[in-house]
């Protein structure tokens, strides 16, 4: 794998934002840059060798810093929402932005996504890796604690961009990092997604009200328009008269995946039908939320003259549950001071 340098533009205050290419031998790449840690673009090869970027961005800097959708984009310090922008932990109550009607959205108004991170070549395993780091300071949007975060982007010989997340904190603290990336495995520019078939590895999902904040229930899928357990089509039953899909637009939920250790485990597959690739996600958090882009816009305008649409693209961000930390039924996310907050995604291309 071979990792290269290229100026990418500069911020309104001056700082020079870098985009890194990781390259295999196969000619499957990714390429990031320091603003955000964001994922630009990935150049995957599908069953017949053609190369497709198959995640949605822009060209440019100002994009990225002024469009919506935090496409690409590195998340934190909480990823997904936090009811009423509130918390409390070790008896103290912490105030946090509403930057999404009532409620506080991955991160707050400038959350991971607006920094200028360090980046580095490091050597990880015996092979070269980009990483990122960023520290956010005590008292940063509200949440507590000096949080040192390294985030390590590798490239891998079978097609697969694998992102660690280590983070230390000097105070208790909550933590959620995630990845925002909106695929469209057909290519970026290819249009709807609903005809892609998805699996998740998971029998309940998260029940959410219609500000897309969780009630606390944990509902099994089988019967519902969320279940995923078998592969079917995105768009098969998005459009149901379902009170959860008409909550938030479509599917913007998080999955419970069916986890039996601690270790990397499958999260899910998206197949495409027209070009044949399919991606696996395999993850060590506890949630994944699936989002089919409901509300990225009309006529967004994305990169290499591509103008995107609601609906042409998923996420699939794998995390703690939206609002853990106001649910005592879910997985925690609080990071103990000296503790090590460490966890891995895998996006896998086939």
């Amino acid at each position: 794998m071979s990792i290269t340098k290229k100026f990418f533009g500069k911020t309104d205050n001056g700082e020079e934002v870098n985009i890194f290419a990781l390259t295999n031998n196969n000619g499957f790449s990714a390429r990031i840059i320091d603003y955000g840690a964001t994922i630009v673009s990935i150049f995957a090869p599908d069953k017949n060798g053609r190369v497709d970027d198959v995640v949605l961005g822009y060209d440019d800097l100002e994009s990225y810093a002024k469009g919506p959708g935090y496409i690409g984009a590195l998340i934190g310090r909480y990823g997904n929402r936090i009811k009423a922008g509130r918390f409390t932990l070790n008896g103290k109550e912490y105030i946090l932005a509403k930057n999404d009607g009532n409620n506080h959205l991955h991160g707050g108004i400038v959350g991971f996504d607006k920094a200028v991170w360090k980046a580095e070549t490091i050597t990880k395993d015996g092979k070269e890796a980009l990483q990122m780091s960023y520290t956010s300071k005590d008292g940063e949007e509200g949440y507590p604690g000096n949080l040192d975060v390294k985030v390590i982007y590798t490239v891998t010989d079978d097609n697969a961009l694998s992102i660690e997340y280590i983070a230390f904190s000097d105070k208790d603290t909550i933590i959620n990092l995630t990845n925002h990336s909106y695929f469209n495995l057909g290519g970026h520019k290819s249009g709807s997604i609903l005809n892609n078939t998805l699996k998740l590895e998971a029998d309940k999902f998260t029940v959410v009200d219609n500000e897309a904040i969780p009630t606390g229930e944990l509902r099994n899928v089988e019967g519902t328009p969320l279940d995923f357990r078998k592969p079917t089509a995105i768009g098969d039953r998005i459009d149901q008269k379902d009170e959860q899909l008409l909550n938030v637009g479509g599917y913007d939920h998080n999955f419970v995946l069916n986890r039996t250790g601690k270790g990397l485990e499958k999260a899910a597959a998206v197949y495409d039908p027209k070009s044949e690739r399919t991606m696996e996600v395999y993850t060590n958090k506890p949630g994944v939320q699936l989002y089919t882009a409901n509300f990225l816009g009309k006529d967004l305008k994305g990169k290499d003259g591509a103008v995107y649409q609601n609906r042409e693209a998923l996420c699939l961000e794998t995390q703690f549950f939206p609002d853990s930390i106001n649910h005592e039924n879910f997985p925690s996310p609080i990071l103990k001071a000296g503790e090590r907050y460490d966890y891995t995604t895998i996006y896998k291309f086939l």
